[in-house]
């Protein structure tokens, strides 16, 4: 696993805080990888405590046909970003020990939608599209992101909605375990 260090600085008394970079999201030159990363001017960025579905992973959908879990991620982020072009926030640096210039940049990111300003990740999450990302132990990376999880599933909104969902935290943890 990469090391992380963390792009903004923690205010104290007498200091002043440090804001972390920001990211805005051009219409055009975003590159998406997963429905929780893309890279965008040359550096990658992915949403903080956000998993989508794993590609090769499959889901029977409405019309009976098999499809691509991380494809049906990936796309409802498409729409996503191209509908509210979000600003998002550096707030952690990942990179390889081998290579520390090859980081990808962890991100929150905010989009507006209407008249409010939402949380990417909440809405991904909440729409059923995306889900909690864990931590090997089993321990979410962002409590509120569990909890919009566990209410999607029970409105079955999104891919909740298909009975055989492949997971993505599950076969990520199960991984994980095995080696």
């Amino acid at each position: 696993m990469g090391a992380i260090a963390v792009a903004g600085l923690v205010s104290t008394a007498g200091h002043a805080q440090q804001q972390p970079p920001s990211y805005p999201l051009a219409e055009t030159g975003v590159s998406l990888a997963t429905g929780d990363s893309w890279a965008y001017g040359g550096q990658r960025f992915r949403l903080y405590g956000v998993q989508s579905c794993l590609r090769g992973t499959f889901f029977t959908n409405g019309a009976g046909q098999r499809a691509d879990c991380g494809e049906a991620s990936l796309a409802y982020l498409a729409a996503v970003l191209k509908d509210t072009r979000p600003t998002c926030s550096g707030i952690a640096r990942l990179s390889s020990p081998a290579d520390s210039t090859d980081a990808t940049i962890l991100v929150v990111c905010s989009a507006k939608v209407g008249s409010n300003m939402l949380d990417l990740g909440t809405i991904l999450i909440a729409e059923g599209f995306a889900f909690a990302a864990y931590s090997n132990d089993g321990k979410p990376a962002y409590l509120p992101y569990a909890v919009a999880e566990r209410e999607a599933a029970r409105r079955k909104a999104g891919l909740w909605a298909f009975a055989d969902l492949p997971h993505p935290t599950e076969i990520l943890i199960n991984a994980a375990r095995r080696q």
